[in-house]
């Protein structure tokens, strides 16, 4: 996507001469002549530049740049001045210009400049992703078949611009599919915006959204741009989307259709680019049938649909992981990494995982710091997973059965009893090992008279 220039300059001219070379040379831009524009302007889109004048009708070129530096703009500032000298030069390079040009303007220096800002913004940008992506541990590793299946699902759906719905259970690591598909994409040079919907109060994810104007409402005390500017020109990944309340779901499907929306508060229209990636645990359908979800809003979410398995379906992976998380946990941590006894993976391959990837990340990280030697052992693990191990399955060959009926009764509720004890008494998780629906297990819970053990 090109890159957005916002021009400060009270003289026509010169706004129309730096327009002219900035679409010459593919960049978007947009001219104001004021302060009090410029803050507007920012407020209401996300840009990557600002070329600044000094001398403005309402304010100071450089005080304004310190205004930028404190916090209402994070990128690359050229000061501009047709009355340069050595103080002025030196205090705006001191306040964070990216470099300093005199009127009359050289087209060719404007254009070298801008390039070597937008330049050193996109290193910047992609130091900033590998740093994210060193620190988030938790990477798409994994050969089994189900995650050759996401992979090669990834490769085909990541350099469309198709709206993509990500399922799966809690842990599973929807967010980092998410990005991902970011990462393959066109837009990867841009930003990557998550929101979780659940975290943010229903009174305020509108806001958190579409940003809003000062005094919108109370304890709105200044501007505040929304994730859909933060986001334009690259993806925003909407995690949790079925938390989110009817009415925030009918602006979002707005946005989706035409690409532009308002603040909280405000009139004005504003036009973004966005990619948006979405994400649920739970069954849309089924919240559709429910009445909590817009059937209209899936359809456009899921134009693309991608299932994240859950960790109990590639147990295979299980020791890669483990290796994975214990080396990349000791290097952030400055330890001596660990390594695991064959019969400890055997355990850790023998457990539902309720919690997914996040549940063994977790169990890495307490192992790394708690284990006393450099092998973990079995006398290591927490006790739910030391319980013996083997098949719990073996005295029902034993037994006699009138018919096959009852014999499949009687492995079907030692298998339920076994998962239950594995999540420690919680119907939900057991549920979701078992791949049944909650009333489902209740069900069988009631007919053959097995009673949850809570901890």
């Amino acid at each position: 996507m090109a890159e957005r220039v916002l021009v400060v300059d009270d003289e026509e001219g010169i706004r129309e001469t730096l327009a002219e070379i900035l679409a010459d040379e593919g960049y978007r831009y947009h001219t104001v002549g004021s302060v009090g524009a410029a803050r507007a302007a920012l407020a209401e889109q996300a840009f990557d530049l600002v070329l600044l004048d000094v001398w403005l009708p309402d304010g100071d070129g450089v005080d304004f740049l310190v205004e930028l530096r404190s916090g209402l703009f994070d990128g690359p500032v050229v000061v501009i001045s047709g009355h340069g000298n050595i103080d002025t030069a030196v205090r705006a390079i001191r306040e964070g210009a990216f470099d300093f040009l005199e009127k009359p303007l050289s087209l060719s220096r404007v254009v070298l400049t801008v390039d070597h800002a937008l330049q050193q913004r996109r290193m910047e940008r992609e130091l900033e992703t590998l740093s994210q992506r060193f620190d988030r541990d938790e990477t798409l590793q994994g050969a089994s078949p189900a995650m050759r299946k996401l992979k090669e699902q990834l490769k085909v759906v990541a350099p469309s611009e198709s709206r993509i719905l990500i399922t799966g259970e809690n842990g599973t690591g929807k967010e980092l599919v998410a990005r991902e598909v970011h990462r393959r994409s066109a837009r990867s040079a841009a930003e990557f915006v998550a929101l979780n919907c659940a975290a943010i109060p229903e009174e305020l994810i509108e806001s958190e959204l579409f940003g809003h104007v000062k005094g919108a409402f109370t304890g709105a005390t200044a501007n505040r741009t929304g994730r859909f500017v933060q986001a334009d020109g690259g993806t925003l990944f909407l995690d949790e989307i079925a938390d989110m309340s009817l009415k925030t779901q009918a602006k979002v499907l707005r946005v989706l259709e035409e690409q532009r929306f308002e603040r909280v508060g405000d009139t004005r229209s504003i036009e973004v680019d966005v990619r948006v990636l979405a994400a649920t645990n739970k069954d849309l359908e089924d919240e559709i049938a429910e009445g909590r979800f817009r059937q209209d809003l899936y359809f456009r979410l899921a134009v693309i649909p991608l299932r994240v398995p859950p960790l109990r379906e590639r147990r295979e992976d299980i020791p890669q992981l483990v290796e994975h998380f214990l080396a990349t946990l000791a290097r952030q941590d400055g330890r001596g990494t660990k390594r695991a006894d064959p019969e400890v993976m055997r355990c850790l391959q023998g457990y539902s995982w309720p919690g997914n990837v996040r549940e063994l990340r977790n169990l890495a990280e307490r192992l790394l710091i708690m284990a006393p030697g450099p092998t973990i052992t079995v006398d290591d693990l927490p006790a739910n997973l030391r319980r013996d191990q083997a098949t719990p399955f073996g005295p029902l060959l034993e037994q006699e059965f009138g018919s096959l009926k009852d014999a499949r009764e009687a492995f079907e509720r030692a298998f339920i009893e076994r998962q239950l004890e594995r999540a420690e008494g919680n119907v939900t998780q057991t549920a979701r090992a078992l791949g049944l629906e909650r009333s489902s297990l209740h069900r069988k819970l009631k007919s053959y008279g097995i009673e949850p053990a809570r901890p």
